[in-house]
Parts: C-alpha cells; structure tokens; sequence
C-alpha cells in the first residue's frame, strides 16, 4: 500500500473529500524506487481502469519525470468532489491498494481551474 503523504500537510486530501466543487483535478504525485516501476505502472494501470468505469470520471493521465527520476504525476478530472469521493472510498478500490510496491508514496490532492483574464478560462 502506498503512503499517503499530502502536498499541503495543514489540507490533507481526507479534508478535501468533503468540500462540494465541480469539477474537481486530482494531482497525485507519486515518488518510488526505480526498481519499482514496472510494479507500480501494472497496479497503476489497474487502479485507472476501476476509476474508468466510474460515475463521474472524465479523464486521466500520466505522466513521468524526465531524466533517471522515478517520479510520476497522475492528472486526473472528475465531474465532482462527490464523484471522486465515492470512487476513492470504494471498497473495492482500497483493496487494491495493498498491490503498490512498498517504495511508493502517494500525495493527492484536488484542484480546480482558475479563470485569469486574457490567459485562462476556468
């Protein structure tokens, strides 16, 4: 099981679960052993494709650090903070994730667009 470590230590993503926002962009970045990585790309790819066939899920992506870092940033969208609550806490999802090599640390947390004017919509 991978440990959960926040990107924000004083909003925990437990915290986050429980704000109502939508849509909502789950940034996990994850950080393991290079000697886990085929590993971690199987259980990885296994967890995305539970998340796939849930309510509310939009998209996702992953990504590597360049270079020798086994680092990887997934980029996921949600219809909603409930959406990805309920897939998060599911049962089935926890259980899956024992599989993680014990190298991994996971820092999810969720974000949601900004509107800058002349640069970006939200």
């Amino acid at each position: 099981m991978p440990l959960l470590k926040p990107l924000d230590e004083k909003f925990p993503i437990e915290r986050q679960l429980g704000i109502t926002a939508a849509p909502v962009v789950l940034i996990n970045l994850f950080t393991l052993d290079a000697a886990d990585e085929a590993g971690f790309l199987e259980t990885w790819t296994d967890d995305a494709e539970f998340m796939k066939r849930q309510p509310g899920f939009i998209s996702t992506q992953l990504h590597r650090a360049i270079g020798d870092s086994p680092t990887y940033l997934n980029y996921a969208v949600w219809e909603s903070t409930e959406a990805f609550r309920s897939a998060f806490t599911h049962p089935d999802f926890i259980a899956k994730l024992s599989a993680y090599p014990s190298s991994a640390v996971a820092s999810p947390h969720l974000f949601q667009k900004v509107a800058v004017a002349g640069i970006c919509t939200a």
